[in-house]
């Protein structure tokens, strides 16, 4: 079972899909397994985290530590853009994420939720793929 789930970003923004996916759990009827999170795209990232107010302002000042705009890649050479520092900071939290779940819920920590986070220089429409992987 594969379902897309489809979210407009602004730069260095993220959305929390969590209850997209809780949903998708649930209505797919399969009891124990795990969930496939891809984010398509070379520029986006999943990953969990506490969706609070002060880690939303807090984790795109950290990865601009991480991988600054301003510094030079050679990226920006091959394609003539400026978003080199959005693919390494994509590479580096990852696109992909896999969560388990047990009697149709997912295994979450309390404040753990899962979000899309779109890195590019530009507004980008993010297609985030959720795929049921059903225990044997």
């Amino acid at each position: 079972m594969i379902k897309v789930v489809t979210v407009e970003l602004e730069t260095n923004e993220m959305a929390d899909i969590t209850d997209e996916v809780r949903k998708f759990v649930r209505e797919s009827g399969v009891e124990e397994g795990a969930i496939l999170i891809f984010s398509k795209g070379s520029t986006g990232a999943v990953t969990t985290i506490e969706y609070e107010p002060g880690l939303k302002k807090d984790f795109p000042r950290i990865m601009e530590r991480i991988a600054p705009h301003d510094e030079h890649y050679e990226h920006h050479k091959t394609w003539g853009d400026d978003n080199g520092s959005s693919h390494v900071k994509s590479a580096i939290v990852g696109t992909s994420l896999v969560v388990p779940f047990k009697n149709g819920e997912l295994l979450l920590g309390t404040w753990q939720q899962i979000v899309v986070i779109n890195f590019d220089t530009r507004k980008r429409r993010r297609e985030v793929i959720l795929q049921i992987l059903k225990a044997l």
